[in-house]
């Protein structure tokens, strides 16, 4: 096993991007991605004044981030959540304004390796997906029972996969013979549905499959339309976002809640901008910012990555 896959994606643009809001007495970071705590561990480490609150949806990544994160004491508090419940987890915590927060949307090394989670395309293991196992539906159960213009719909939107109405004439097909449980008769039968030009384009032709069957099973993009807006919601007044977004669904999503806050509000025509109207964010980044070329040689993980950064420069006038 190599170390790349243990590395913190554009780590040190993070931190920066983050710096002048951390770096202030008292400074409340939330990791709303925890993971395995690569950017968790070296955001305590820079910002040794920071207090962190880190969430995850994965009981295994907190027991395992918890570990690593021991050295830093009582500096640090995991939670178990799903990101979109950082109001109330903070509201629970007496902090609901903090200074900085951190997405990396990216799926946790940890889930993509391990065969069990039925994540990977790579090896053959059981259709789960979840991130929390102790709830809702897995990935064999979508395919297995959902009708296929919803199977369509899925396959489109989440994997952008120009094939979804082949793939899924297949699966329907199969699925009436034996219902679906593992991965490798689901890679099989996509490798047989494409047409021989759509293989050779762009890495494994599962990919684009199995990215739409977790999101839904996860629910990720409903999950980042309401997490996003309530992060930059919870920033205090000079504090600072930045989200990591690995395909250009979560990115479009970032960029337009960004914008909308970025934006002036105000009636066309105003000879004055009223306080009200003025924009509640600064951009920090223009456009997405993306890996350096070194960085996607050591980690190739990172090729896909896009970083957003915003500042809070206004309170909002409810």
């Amino acid at each position: 096993m190599s170390n790349s896959r243990h590395v913190p994606v554009m780590l040190q643009r993070c931190l920066d991007l983050l710096a002048p809001a951390l770096e202030r007495p008292g400074a409340v970071a939330v990791d709303c991605t925890l993971g395995l705590g690569g950017h968790s561990e070296a955001l305590l480490t820079r910002f040794p004044g920071v207090r962190l609150v880190a969430l995850d949806r994965d009981k295994e990544a907190l027991r395992l981030a918890g570990e690593r994160l021991a050295p830093f004491g009582d500096r640090a508090t995991l939670v178990h959540a799903v990101y979109d419940e950082l109001p109330g987890v903070l509201q629970r915590l007496g902090t609901p304004r903090v200074q900085g927060v951190l997405f990396d949307l990216g799926v946790s090394s940890m889930q993509l390796d391990e065969a069990d989670r039925g994540f990977a395309y790579a090896q053959d293991a059981p259709l789960d997906m979840r991130m929390d196992q102790s709830t809702g539906i897995s990935a064999a159960e979508v395919l297995n029972t959902y009708p296929p213009g919803e199977l369509v719909r899925i396959l489109r939107a989440y994997g952008e996969e120009k094939q979804a109405k082949r793939i899924v004439a297949a699966i329907v097909r199969e699925r009436g013979k034996e219902p679906f449980t593992t991965s490798a008769r689901l890679v099989e039968l996509i490798r047989d549905a494409l047409p021989q030009a759509a293989k050779r384009t762009g890495g494994n032709p599962a990919k684009r499959t199995f990215q739409a069957l977790r999101i839904e099973v996860n629910g990720e993009l409903a999950v980042l339309e309401r997490a996003i807006p309530a992060a930059v919601q919870a920033l205090d007044l000079g504090g600072r976002i930045a989200v990591l977004s690995y395909h250009s669904l979560e990115d479009r999503l970032v960029k337009q809640v960004f914008a909308a806050g970025a934006a002036s509000t105000a009636p066309p025509g105003l000879p004055v901008v009223p306080e009200r109207y003025q924009p509640r964010l600064k951009l920090l980044t223009r456009g997405a910012e993306l890996p350096t070329e070194e960085e996607i040689a050591e980690n190739r993980r990172a090729a896909p990555a896009r970083l957003r950064g915003a500042e809070r420069i206004r309170e909002s006038i409810e």
